[in-house]
């Protein structure tokens, strides 16, 4: 599993976002209303999940929008569950 993954999750704001785009598309502003956080920081944040590939982002006129990459996250979802879920005894 590539670090950036485990590095992308391991910061609660970007847990944050991934569950906010779990709902839908939104756009960095639409991201940054529900932070404290400056907008360089948050697109900071957007930038590290998407070089992670957690996200993909596509320009809309003036807009940048961002949606999960549902894909990447099935792959570290299970990862993690082969190597820290609960073994099952065998039939």
């Amino acid at each position: 599993m590539d670090n950036r993954v485990f590095r992308a999750m391991a910061d609660p704001t970007r847990r944050r976002i991934l569950e906010l785009l779990r709902r839908g598309e939104l756009s960095a502003g639409e991201i940054g209303r529900h932070f404290s956080a400056s907008q360089p920081t948050i697109s900071r944040h957007l930038a590290v999940l998407r070089d992670a590939g957690l996200i993909r982002d596509e320009r809309r006129g003036t807009h940048v929008v961002y949606r999960l990459n549902t894909t990447v996250l099935q792959e570290w979802l299970a990862w993690l569950l082969e190597r820290f879920g609960e073994e099952r005894p065998r039939p």
